[in-house]
């Protein structure tokens, strides 16, 4: 069983396996863009992403959100090689999931974000694009600077998650008593193992909610 494990941790490292990788990632959180869009739920991005979305889809103005996504891919994509980690939520949910595909939007190119099919296809291809461009310049680097294997890491940065605590306790106080006082609950045995208390407050709302 270690044999394998130890297998499959060499696989992950090549450089190969990176693109790849990534190119699955983005075209998950692609497909996830394309849901909201069509079906109004569903993107792989933090509340205020989504909610950006939404209200740029209202106003029918997606070119500032666009370049505002487009800005945080650049700067992790610059940012990854150096550091040989590259973090989902600037560079995938922001960067791929939410800049590109309203720039597509804002010049008209609504397939790739309408169609399921092509949304999947589109950002794999995107994907395993960046991947294999952070490859070329991670190798490039000159002689001295070091950098680790190339890695996905997830929440780099996304410290806003670590304030919607309370408001999920009062979402769930104000769906029901159960699922408030399970939402409660969960904070608080969270809050005594130095864990963050918005993991908690959901699942204490989920367990005592489907009980009561």
């Amino acid at each position: 069983m270690e044999k394998k494990k130890s297998k499959m941790e060499e696989l992950l490292l090549k450089n190969w396996s990176f693109p790849i990788l990534l190119a699955l990632l983005c075209a998950g959180v692609w497909g996830g863009t394309h849901m909201l869009y069509v079906h109004g739920s569903g993107m792989f991005n933090d509340l205020l992403a989504a909610q950006m979305f939404v209200s740029a889809d209202s106003a029918g103005d997606f070119m500032t959100l666009g370049l505002f996504g487009l800005g945080y891919l650049i700067a992790r994509m610059l940012e990854g090689p150096l550091v040989g980690v590259l973090d989902i939520g600037g560079s995938v949910a922001t960067g791929v999931g939410l800049g590109l595909p309203s720039l597509c939007l804002a010049f008209g190119f609504t397939l790739p974000v309408e169609n399921f099919a092509v949304a999947l296809i589109f950002g794999g291809v995107i994907g395993y694009a960046l991947g294999a461009l952070i490859i070329v310049m991670k190798n490039s680097m000159k002689e001295g600077v070091t950098a680790s294997g190339a890695n996905i890491m997830m929440g780099a940065g996304n410290a806003l998650g670590s304030y919607l605590g309370p408001l999920v306790i009062l979402s769930a106080c104000n769906y029901s008593i159960g699922a408030g006082l399970g939402a409660l609950v969960g904070a608080v045995l969270f809050y005594k193992f130095d864990k963050p208390i918005t993991g908690g407050a959901i699942l204490g709302s989920m367990i005592l909610g489907l009980i009561f």
